[in-house]
Formats: C-alpha cells, sequence, structure tokens
C-alpha cells in the first residue's frame, strides 16, 4: 500500500517475511520522515515496541516513521518454531522487511536499531543490506561469548551469591560447560546478584501501565498480550545454542554505514569494557560505542533517555 507523503501513518499491515505472512506496525506524523525499524530483545520479548504499541511512543512518532515487528513466535506472530529455525532465518526475515520498506519509502532515509538479542539482526541486517540502509545503533549489543566474559565472572564472584552458586559458576567458566541449561542458570544468577542486567540507580518503568495500554490496542488481542511473555521461544533450544556460540566481532569491525553502539556501564550479560576495546581498536570511524553511566544490559530511564537522544539526532540527519 502507497502512501501520500503528506499523510500521516498510523496502521497495521501483514508482510511476508521469510516467507511466512507477519503483522507490522508503522506510525509517524508524515510519511516523508524518516524510517526507525525496531528489532527488539529476547529472543521473543516484543516489549516495548511491539505491534500493539499504536499511540505509545509520541515522541518519537513525532520525528520518524516508527516500524515495530513481533519477530516470528512472540505477540502478534505468535507461532510454534521450527526445531532447526536459526539467527540467519530472523536475519532473512530482518531483510524482507528493509526490502517491503525501501518499496513502500524509496526517498525516506531508513535507521535500523536493536536491542540485546535484536542487536544481532540489527547488526547483520545492517551488513547484509548496507546499500539500503542509512544508519543503525544499538542498546547492549550482542558481540561475542554472551555471558561467558571474565566480567560476567567476576561480577559474579564479587557479587552476594551465595558460595555454594559462586562454586557452580566458577566450575562452569572452568570447564567450558556453556550448555543452554547452564547458560540460563547464569542468566538467572546474573539477573539476581549483580548490576549486568538492570543497574540499582536506572530504574526500570512498571510494566503494568504498559499491559494495560496493551490490552486496549485495537492491534492486540488477550492471546497476543499473553504471547509478547510466553509463546513460541518457550520450547526453542536451537536460538540459545547459537547464541552462546555467536561470534560478530568482524561483523562490527566492518561495518559499512555508521553503526553506534550504547552501551549500559555495568552490563557484563555482553562485556561493556570487551565492545569498548573492540571499537576504540577497529579503527573504522564508521563504529562508535557510548557507555550509558548507571545502566545495566535492560534500559531503564537512563537507558532510555539515551535511545531517545540518538533517535533525535539521527532523525535530525546529525
Amino acid at each position: 500500500m502507497k502512501t501520500s507523503p503528506d499523510r500521516a501513518i498510523s496502521r497495521v499491515e501483514i508482510v511476508s517475511l521469510g516467507g511466512r505472512p507477519q503483522k507490522i506496525l508503522l506510525e509517524g506524523r508524515d510519511a516523508s520522515l524518516p524510517i526507525l525499524l525496531v528489532l527488539h530483545g529476547g529472543p521473543g520479548s516484543p516489549l516495548p515496541f511491539c505491534v500493539g504499541s499504536r499511540g505509545l511512543f509520541p515522541e518519537i512518532t513525532e520525528r520518524c516513521v516508527l516500524v515495530c515487528w513481533d519477530q516470528y513466535g512472540c505477540g502478534a506472530n505468535n507461532a510454534a518454531l521450527p526445531a532447526d529455525i536459526s539467527i540467519a532465518d530472523y536475519a532473512a526475515m530482518a531483510s524482507d522487511l528493509i526490502g517491503y520498506l525501501k518499496k513502500e519509502f524509496p526517498q525516506n532515509r531508513l535507521y535500523l536499531f536493536g536491542m540485546s538479542w535484536g542487536s544481532i539482526l540489527c547488526l547483520l541486517a545492517t551488513n547484509w543490506n548496507a546499500g539500503a540502509v542509512d544508519g543503525a545503533f544499538a542498546f547492549g549489543q550482542v558481540c561475542h561469548r554472551v555471558l561467558q566474559s571474565e566480567d560476567t565472572l567476576s561480577a559474579l564472584l564479587e557479587s552476594t551469591a551465595p558460595e555454594k552458586i559462586k562454586t557452580q559458576a566458577q566450575k562452569i567458566f572452568v570447564y567450558r560447560e556453556f550448555t543452554p541449561e547452564n547458560a540460563m542458570k547464569i542468566s538467572r544468577w546474573v539477573r539476581k546478584y549483580t548490576e549486568g542486567y538492570v543497574n540499582s540507580s536506572d530504574p526500570q518503568p512498571s510494566i503494568f501501565p504498559l499491559f494495560r495500554s496493551l490490552l486496549k490496542s485495537p492491534d492486540y488481542r488477550l492471546r497476543d498480550v499473553l504471547a509478547t511473555a510466553v509463546n513460541g521461544y518457550g520450547k526453542n533450544k536451537s536460538l540459545l545454542r547459537e547464541l552462546s556460540k555467536v561470534d560478530l566481532r568482524s561483523e562490527l569491525r566492518h561495518v559499512a554505514v555508521p553503526y553506534h553502539i550504547l552501551q549500559g556501564a555495568t552490563d557484563v550479560v555482553t562485556s561493556t569494557r570487551q565492545l569498548e576495546t573492540l571499537a576504540r581498536q577497529a579503527q573504522n570511524p564508521r563504529l562508535t560505542c557510548t557507555v550509558v553511566p548507571g545502566a545495566g544490559h535492560l534500559p531503564g530511564e537512563k537507558g532510555m533517555a539515551a535511545i531517545r537522544t540518538k533517535i533525535r539526532a539521527i532523525c535530525a540527519g546529525t
């Protein structure tokens, strides 16, 4: 559906991504604004930028056409996932969406934004479609050794975790036993005992007002709201296995369009120290990294403020 450049956009469409019909939300005050495609985290966690979020981000949709996609298997696109579905499959779906957006809005600048898991898709889709993408940025960029770095272990050993858990963690790291089951254990421990996920000085927004809004959304049914948390990713193991082995250092070093990383200072899910070093040593002026003080892997008020500032900058062309 072509859109006149002098009209506001506020609609949900069904597009074919990876050969599967999927819903996306497009919203902006003017069709001539830059396009911002958000690639959410998880995998399988579409909040807050989801298909049901129409009208919830006026400070963003005033500046750009916001495109929200509930990745296949969650939210409005909930489904049982194939046992062998891969990161490349999702990056290909993101590439299909980029192709659709460039066809729909051929004159608009196009930017990608990824969070956590979504930063993998953001980076791959940016590099695969460098001629179509004007720039990209990520919060909590996945690089390599997710939850497996020396910084992860150090944070656990320096935390208030019981000695029994510290001993288990040391064993996992010494013997490199990073199975999907152990990865979930480390994730729980980091979340509970460290500031790797959430920094205590960075208040997290309450989820209840968002859920109330989603329940009233014209684009979500009750089952879609529930599928933002309990969905097709619950039984999947292939993505977690692949995520534990992912190595995107070369992809980051060789980005061909401006790519900016926003990284919480206490993030040890994806080591901030390692990302700072990589960005500095890459000698690629297109790759930059900014550390957000007082933030962890998941953006709270400080993280969201940094994200909004970056959106304002790219939409203004700076």
